[in-house]
């Protein structure tokens, strides 16, 4: 997918075309995971929609529950998300991240070898 160390430093052009691929799948990533979410709080605790979407966002925003959770499904469900909303912020980060790191590793190794 990336460039060896062989070959040259890519265009910006490639370079913000792969970071926006990098985007969009981080981004499709937190979309299916909050679709989950909702699901989730809608099935175990019975939430409208509206409510299930605020706990869904807040777990993967890293700010916790906002409704009091009722029955222990619905508690289960809000510690195992919990920790999946963790786990994703670190694999959606990362894979902002690679790329650019990727970059700027790649235009170091490149001056090296001038």
């Amino acid at each position: 997918m990336y460039e060896s160390r062989h070959q040259t430093v890519i265009s910006r052009i490639k370079f913000y075309r792969r970071l926006g691929l990098h985007l969009l799948i981080a981004s499709a990533l937190l979309l299916i995971s909050l679709a989950i979410g909702m699901v989730g709080y809608r099935v175990t605790e019975d939430m409208d929609w509206l409510d299930a979407f605020l706990n869904a966002s807040m777990l993967l925003g890293g700010m916790g529950p906002i409704g009091e959770l009722k029955t222990s499904a619905g508690k289960f469900f809000a510690g195992c998300y919990a920790l999946y909303s963790g786990l994703l912020f670190v694999i959606c980060s990362a894979l902002i991240m690679t790329p650019v790191i990727h970059r700027v590793l790649h235009i170091f190794h490149v001056q090296d070898k001038a």
